[in-house]
C-alpha cells in the first residue's frame, strides 16, 4: 500500500528535476544540432517516466482503496473476520433438498443469520421429516452429560431422536422414511468434544442404511494450531474415536472426509458423502462463535482455553462450572491463598458443579491470555498437581484422565514431575504422522 508521503516522493520530485531540466534547456547556448536532439531526447524519456509514476501512483491508490473496501466487507467485530457458513450458501444445496425426505442433525447453532436452519427450510417447502439432535439436546439447554430423551419440537411438531447416552448410533428404525441426512453442527476443534462422535454415527448409520449426508461446514474457531497426543487405540471412547490429536486443525466438514477416507467407520465402510464448503475462509483467520455451542463454553476466550483446561475434568481441580465463568478460570479449596476466588453454585448447564457452595482459591486466566493460544498449555496442570503437592488427590479419575488424554502416558508423565518441554516432545513424532494424513483432506487453507 503507498502513502501519500510516497506519492510525493515519487512524483512531485521528478516533477522538480524535470522543469529544471527544462529551465536549462531555454537558456542553453548549446545549439548545435546534435546537442539538441540529445536534449530533447533527454526530455522526452523524462516526460515518459513521468507519466509512468503518476500512472503508477493512481493505480496504486486506487488499489489500496479497493482492499481498504474489501477489508470492511470482511472484518467486523475486532477485526475478526466473518465467512460464509455452508448453511448459508442455500443456492448450492437447496434444490438437493427439494422433493426429498431430510433428516436434519442440528442445535442451537444450526441457524442462517439468526433463524434456525429447520424454521428455514420448512419456509422455503423443504420435507423434514425428523430432527437429530447431539449431547445438551436439539436448543442446548441440556446439562454436559444430562440424559436427553426423544421428544417432540414444540414450534415445529417435529419429531427429536436424541443421539446421546444409549441411543449414540440411529437405529435401523430411526433411519427409515429418510432420503438425505442434513448435518449442521458447530465444532470447536477438539477431540473430546462430542459432536464429531455425533458425526461418525451418523455417518456409520448412512452407510449401513445406504442413505447420502450433506455436512453444511463452519468454521472451526481452534483451526489455526494442531498439538496434543495422538489417541491410541486401546483409549476409543465417545470421547475419542479416532487416532487425532486433541487439537486437529481441521473444520468438521474436512473431518468428515478424513473419517469416510481413511475408512474409520465400522467394518471400513464408506458413505455417500458431500460437503458444502464455507466461502472466505482460512484456517487461520479468528472466528467468533455466533451462537454458544454448549452450556459452558459461552465467550471466546472459554473456547480457545477448552482445549488445555478440559483435561482437568478427571481431576480434583475446578474450571468454573457453576459460575459466570466456566472455562476461563480454575481453582481448588485447597490451594494457596490467590487474589482470586471463586464459588460454584448450581445453575444453568451446571447442576451439581464440582464445590458446590465452597470458595476455591483460584486462577483468572483472561488477563494471561489477551492474544490466542497457538499450542495446549500443559503449564495449568503442572501448576495444579504442585499446589497440591500429594496434600490432596489431584487426578481422581484415573481412565476418564486417560480417555480425554488419548493415552496413559500423560498421566504418568504429570505424576513423574516432566516438564511441559519434556511431555510436549513426546507427542511430536505421532503429531508428524497424523499431520500428513490431514493435508489429504483439506479444503481451506
Amino acid at each position: 500500500m503507498m502513502d501519500i508521503l510516497t506519492i510525493g516522493r515519487e512524483t512531485l520530485l521528478p516533477l522538480t528535476s524535470l522543469l529544471r531540466i527544462r529551465f536549462d534547456m531555454k537558456y542553453s547556448k548549446d545549439n548545435i544540432t546534435p546537442f539538441l536532439t540529445l536534449k530533447y531526447t533527454k526530455l522526452l524519456c523524462k516526460r515518459n517516466i513521468l507519466l509512468f509514476l503518476l500512472l503508477f501512483s493512481f493505480s496504486n491508490c486506487s488499489f489500496s482503496k479497493e482492499n481498504r473496501n474489501l477489508a470492511n466487507e470482511t472484518k467486523k467485530d475486532g477485526d475478526i473476520i466473518k465467512p460464509l457458513v455452508g448453511a448459508e450458501r442455500l443456492t448450492i444445496y437447496l434444490d438437493s433438498l427439494k422433493g426429498k425426505k431430510i433428516a436434519i442433525i442440528g442445535n442451537q447453532t444450526s441457524s442462517i443469520d439468526g433463524v434456525h436452519l429447520v424454521d428455514t427450510l420448512l419456509s422455503l417447502g423443504i420435507n423434514i421429516t425428523k430432527v437429530f439432535s447431539p449431547e445438551h439436546g436439539f436448543r442446548g439447554n441440556a446439562d454436559a452429560g444430562e440424559h436427553v430423551d426423544h421428544s417432540k419440537d414444540s414450534k415445529t411438531g417435529l419429531p427429536i431422536v436424541s443421539l446421546y447416552g444409549k441411543n449414540k448410533k440411529p437405529s435401523i428404525t430411526q433411519m427409515q422414511n429418510i432420503d438425505l441426512v442434513l448435518f449442521d453442527l458447530q465444532d470447536v476443534g477438539v477431540r473430546f468434544y462430542t459432536y464429531l462422535s455425533t458425526l461418525h454415527y451418523v455417518m456409520e448409520a448412512c452407510a449401513e442404511n445406504k442413505i447420502p449426508i450433506m455436512v453444511l461446514d463452519r468454521p472451526n474457531p481452534n483451526a489455526h494450531y494442531i498439538d496434543g497426543p495422538v489417541l491410541e487405540k486401546e483409549f476409543t471412547s465417545f470421547v475419542g474415536l479416532h487416532p487425532v490429536p486433541i487439537v486437529y486443525g481441521m473444520t468438521i466438514g474436512e473431518y468428515s472426509l478424513m473419517i469416510n477416507g481413511e475408512k474409520w467407520l465400522k467394518n471400513n465402510v464408506k458413505c455417500k458423502l458431500s460437503v458444502v464448503p464455507c466461502e472466505k475462509y482460512v484456517h487461520k483467520i479468528p472466528y467468533s462463535l455466533p451462537i454458544s455451542p454448549s452450556p459452558n463454553l459461552r465467550t471466546d476466550l472459554a473456547v480457545s482455553l477448552y482445549p488445555s483446561l478440559c483435561l482437568f475434568e478427571a481431576t480434583t481441580v475446578s474450571v468454573g462450572r457453576g459460575t459466570s465463568r466456566p472455562f476461563e478460570i480454575y481453582g481448588h479449596p485447597n490451594f494457596p491463598k490467590t487474589d482470586y476466588k471463586f464459588t460454584p453454585i448450581s445453575c444453568f448447564g451446571a447442576k451439581n458443579p464440582l464445590y458446590e457452595n465452597t470458595t476455591c482459591n483460584g486462577y483468572d486466566l483472561q488477563k494471561a491470555n489477551e492474544f490466542r493460544p497457538y499450542q495446549i498449555n500443559l503449564n495449568y496442570l503442572v501448576n495444579a498437581r504442585n499446589l497440591l503437592n500429594n496434600k490432596k488427590p489431584f487426578i481422581n479419575q484415573s481412565q476418564f484422565f486417560n480417555l480425554l488424554s488419548g493415552n496413559s502416558k500423560l498421566q504418568q508423565q504429570i505424576k513423574e514431575g516432566l516438564s511441559e518441554e519434556e511431555i510436549r516432545a513426546s507427542w511430536q513424532t505421532k503429531l508428524n504422522e497424523f499431520k500428513k494424513i490431514r493435508k489429504k483432506y483439506l479444503l481451506y487453507e
